[in-house]
């Protein structure tokens, strides 16, 4: 189950509660027990046999055992520590009574395993989270990067979830000729991903700070930015959670605020981009049908918008529902489409994951590279720092060709805006004194970016690379 209306209209509904009725010492604690539960709940249901349980599951363990890998050495394990983590496997095999349960009034969306060999699984978990903490921290984080990395690769690229659904099939005693990527939806997990990541590179550099296993769990699957984003930094989510008992009940002006971000954000996504979505977009089929370069455009135009009201609908959704209850989400998209160059579109366009990029892959990727004797060239040096950071978020929406290129055409990009901003600095400052050609050098400026965005799009939105090329030549009027 996504975060479709009426589950958002069901959010806000709880948020209301959760303001007016409950003492505000169990805020946190709700939202601990709410995001465990929204894990099962909204994971959509898929033929795998025991998904809707044993994903959930894999995120919640996933989750404990980095924070467990991630903790200060000399920190031990609190008071509070313990009741969460038995709160956590109480919910956990509780869950597992879902089978019992008709299926139209479940909290998961397929049957649970039985309760019994949930119990028996649990053992070999702790098992394997106390033998991490055994070892020394930093082996237990090197093995933590390549065991979420190894993950992500599988779920991502086609060939390795096919071999993985398989796989499950045939322990499940499933078709295994029906195996396929789809079989995989595993909700939220690349945010959970990145969020992981970023918790054990933290504590790798000594920047993380110190985060109960209340805190760290709520923050890396915090139900309004599970399915969507943004992804926030974990010292930032956990100075407003630990706010949250002091914090008043029913705050009109946070309430308005919320309420208005969410109906901004329902607007966005359920009329705007479905419309777009009904037949103005570009997609596979509409692509190998159109002729003309001019509906060819219109349809790309289509999919600009419908992509920036999708996620930024469901952004100002999440941002919405976090107010509601307390938590300040970041900002993740700010006018996109209106900057006048590709550094500025990149600093409005999914600006959470753009960070995380910059803050993990480009800064010290490029530090790395100016280590090296003999030193190389600084141009070359920003150059592959600008495409190893962009093929990163490429591939982050996918293992395939399609994504690789178009992570690719964004760092060229970045590239030569770099050098030519580097080699132009004097020539902006005196244009500071024409305020006429100032201003239509900012419109040229949006007018390239906008476009030579749009017609990066042709490669995120089209399955094959043969069918983006054959597209994007059509757009420039070459058959």
């Amino acid at each position: 189950m996504a975060l479709d209306l009426p589950t958002i209209l069901l959010l806000g509904g709880a948020a209301l509660v959760y303001a007016a009725v409950l003492p505000s010492s169990w805020r946190p604690w709700a939202l601990l027990v709410g995001s465990v539960l929204a894990v099962y709940w909204l994971q959509p249901p898929l033929p795998l046999r025991y998904s809707g349980y044993v994903l959930p599951t894999a995120t919640l363990t996933l989750t404990v055992l980095t924070w467990y890998a991630t903790r200060p050495s000399s920190e031990g394990t609190t008071r509070q520590d313990t009741y969460t983590l038995i709160m956590i496997v109480f919910l956990v095999a509780g869950m597992s009574l879902m089978r019992f349960v008709p299926a139209g009034y479940r909290l998961t969306s397929t049957q649970t395993p039985h309760p019994f060999s949930v119990l028996l699984a649990l053992l070999p978990i702790a098992l394997m989270v106390w033998a991490v903490g055994r070892l020394p921290q930093r082996l237990a984080l090197t093995l933590l990067v390549f065991l979420i990395a190894g993950l992500f690769v599988t779920l991502k690229a086609e060939p390795l979830a096919t071999d993985l659904s398989r796989g499950w099939r045939g322990l499940a005693g499933q078709d295994i000729t029906l195996a396929g990527v789809a079989d995989l939806g595993w909700l939220g997990f690349s945010y959970v991903a990145f969020r992981l990541l970023h918790t054990v590179r933290d504590r790798q550099t000594g920047l993380l700070p110190n985060l109960s296993l209340r805190e760290y769990v709520t923050y890396v699957i915090f139900f309004p930015a599970l399915t969507a984003g943004p992804i926030e930094r974990a010292e930032r989510f956990a100075e407003n959670f630990r706010q949250l008992p002091d914090q008043s009940r029913l705050d009109a002006g946070r309430f308005t605020a919320g309420w208005t971000r969410i109906l901004i954000g329902l607007f966005k996504k359920f009329i705007l981009a479905d419309l777009l979505a009904q037949g103005l977009s570009l997609n596979a089929a509409n692509a190998s049908q159109v002729q003309a370069a001019g509906w060819l455009w219109l349809l790309l135009y289509g999919y600009g918008l419908r992509l920036y009201f999708d996620f930024g609908g469901y952004t100002d959704v999440a941002i919405g529902l976090g107010t509601l209850f307390g938590i300040e989400l970041p900002e993740n998209f700010k006018r996109p489409y209106l900057r006048p160059n590709i550094t500025a579109f990149w600093q409005s366009w999914h600006i959470t994951l753009s960070n995380w990029a910059r803050f993990y892959v480009f800064t010290p990727l490029s530090r790395a590279l100016l280590r090296r004797r003999p030193a190389p060239s600084p141009t070359l040096v920003v150059l592959l720092a600008h495409l190893a950071t962009m093929t990163v978020i490429g591939l982050w929406h996918g293992v395939t060709v399609n994504f690789l290129v178009w992570g690719l055409w964004h760092g060229l990009a970045l590239f030569v805006h770099k050098q030519w901003s580097d080699r132009t600095r004097r020539w902006y400052h005196r244009l500071q004194e024409r305020p006429r050609l100032r201003r239509a050098w900012a419109v040229t400026g949006w007018l390239l970016t906008f476009h030579y965005v749009l017609l990066g799009w042709v490669w995120f939105a089209l399955p094959t690379p043969d069918l983006a090329g054959q597209t994007l030549f059509q757009l420039m009027g070459v058959e």
